[in-house]
């Protein structure tokens, strides 16, 4: 998942699926890229879980899975709560080698 938010341009696409959903001819449009990039930065968000796509018709509209953010929500805590031990435990340290 985080390979799939890595890129710029996916994070952005990320962003705009969030508002709302988006057929791909609309977000090819917002990108100076060929349609065969934008179709293969889709194809990385949907393999990673973020987005998912539905073809009525003939027009296949994206939107965001945020279940998918979920997990990088989890990760983000369970890191952020480690660091922030270590940090206690640096800060106890140097407290008690100034005493």
């Amino acid at each position: 998942m985080f390979r799939a938010l890595a890129d710029p341009s996916r994070r952005d696409i990320v962003t705009r699926l969030a508002q709302r959903p988006a057929s791909i001819s609309e977000l090819a449009r917002r990108y100076p890229m060929s349609m065969s990039a934008v179709l293969q930065h889709l194809k990385l968000l949907e393999e990673s879980g973020l987005v998912r796509s539905e073809k009525v018709g003939r027009v296949r509209t994206c939107r965001l899975d945020p279940r998918a953010l979920d997990a990088v929500d989890r990760w983000v805590t369970d890191h952020r709560a480690r660091l922030q031990r270590r940090l206690d435990r640096l800060e106890a340290y140097l407290e008690r080698r100034r005493s």
